[in-house]
């Protein structure tokens, strides 16, 4: 099997694990079971004690560092505007207190302390506002953006044309559109303009259509070729962005000259984690050791889990561009690509957004209509001298805020090209 091939069939193995949920946290509330306390055969009070426990088997955060109880207790004084007892600093406590709350309320009411003391407690666990409570059509929309899904927006219909319509109609439709816009100078008019050229970009492409046909996947990644130089810009990180990224390295390939390249991550937000270990696979091999994570006291080690990519030898030196809006999962790519020295930081300090979130599924039914999910941090990526990415951010080599910038870049690149094309306005915003 070629190296393009089974990194396709990986690309396609994380569509179905994202696609299908991860780390599915089994719980054993069932209608059979023995409460643990006499107040969970209230269902109300079960969600909730449901959510206390996943949350200290699930969350980052080491036990000793955090009062659980205690937030509970202020979470619920906060939902019913009266002092709250909590006998002690116990799961038995916690329980009894919301059971004395709730069972004196309707059924609406008891669902509403229920639902929102929960929402205050997540809200309230660090990182501030990163954990929350999911319902099911929100849980969707969460796996449809990891997975760049954007129902919404009908890229053919765009084009006024039927989905699956071949390249020909494509390029024919654009062409009309573009007649009727190019000379319109309305901002409405601009708008429909660049939305006609992204969708024909998208579907003139065999490979992003194909991804978009199947599964209305979008692309995340897009080429130039500027001078000797390939740009790459990841406008976002998705199950198929390390695919893109093959292709795009592969394609470029017949290309004679090329010797350096751009990743341009400014603007992207992340994605799913295990990304950071495939990409730097295909630099430094498989197995290797990759970064760690920080989870409930303890440093776990991550390794690539890619064989070495020989199409990239070719490319002798490799510039990474960032920015304020640079977070997560492309914050941690950038730090270990440069940890490895297999790249330099040319840009903004990056968002410091170091957070790993995953979602825990509740079994407690309290609404026949929806079922509902925990979001929780789940660990925090480390970076430099194994220090969090949260609220530290990752530093550029070369901070493009500082007067005169453009002389440091020789003290780390002599390729001409990459030069002049760092620090020239043609890369001022990222390309698509």
């Amino acid at each position: 099997m070629s190296f393009l091939k089974r990194t396709l069939f990986l690309s396609t193995a994380i569509i179905i694990i994202v696609g299908g949920g991860v780390y599915y946290w089994k719980t054993q509330y069932s209608g059979t079971q023995k409460y643990l306390t006499p107040e969970e055969e209230n269902s109300f009070v079960r969600f909730d004690m449901e959510a206390y426990d996943s949350i200290l088997t699930n969350y980052w955060m080491p036990h000793d560092q955090y009062n659980l109880p205690e937030i509970f207790k202020l979470s619920l004084q906060k939902m019913t505007g009266t002092e709250q007892n909590l006998a002690t600093s116990t799961r038995s406590a916690v329980s009894k207190m919301l059971g004395k709350v709730i069972s004196a309320t309707t059924t609406e009411g008891a669902k509403n302390i229920s639902l929102n003391t929960l929402a205050v407690v997540l809200y309230n666990l660090q990182p501030i506002n990163r954990n929350g409570i999911l319902s099911s059509s929100q849980v969707q929309d969460l796996r449809q953006n990891v997975a760049n899904v954007n129902p919404a927006n009908d890229l053919y219909k765009n084009l006024g044309i039927e989905r699956g319509s071949n390249l020909e109609a494509v390029n024919n439709a654009y062409d009309e559109k573009v007649a009727v816009l190019k000379n319109a100078t309305t901002s409405e008019a601009q708008a429909e303009l660049a939305q006609i050229e992204y969708a024909h970009q998208v579907l003139s492409n065999e490979m992003s259509r194909q991804l978009y046909d199947t599964n209305q996947i979008e692309p995340t990644l897009f080429s130039r070729v500027l001078n000797k130089t390939l740009y790459l810009h990841m406008s976002k990180i998705s199950p198929t962005t390390l695919q893109e990224f093959v292709v795009a390295v592969d394609t470029a390939s017949t290309t004679a000259g090329l010797n350096s390249m751009i990743i341009d991550l400014r603007g992207n937000l992340g994605g799913a984690l295990d990304f950071t270990q495939n990409f730097l696979g295909l630099f430094i091999g498989n197995n290797q050791y990759a970064f760690d994570l920080f989870r409930q006291g303890d440093f776990n080690a991550q390794r690539t889990v890619q064989p070495k990519f020989p199409e990239l030898d070719r490319f002798k030196e490799i510039a990474i561009l960032t920015d304020g809006l640079t977070q997560s999962t492309a914050e941690l790519t950038a730090s270990a690509l440069r940890r490895f020295r297999i790249a330099y930081i040319v840009g903004e300090k990056t968002r410091g957004w170091g957070t790993v979130e995953n979602t825990y599924p509740l079994e407690t039914v309290i609404d026949p209509e929806t079922s509902y999910s925990l979001l929780l941090v789940n660990n925090l990526t480390l970076g430099v001298d194994n220090q969090p990415i949260e609220q530290n951010s990752v530093t550029p080599d070369i901070l493009t805020t500082e007067k005169n910038w453009q002389s440091n870049l020789s003290y780390f690149f002599s390729s001409p090209s990459l030069i002049q094309t760092l620090s020239g306005e043609k890369i001022k915003s990222p390309l698509k």
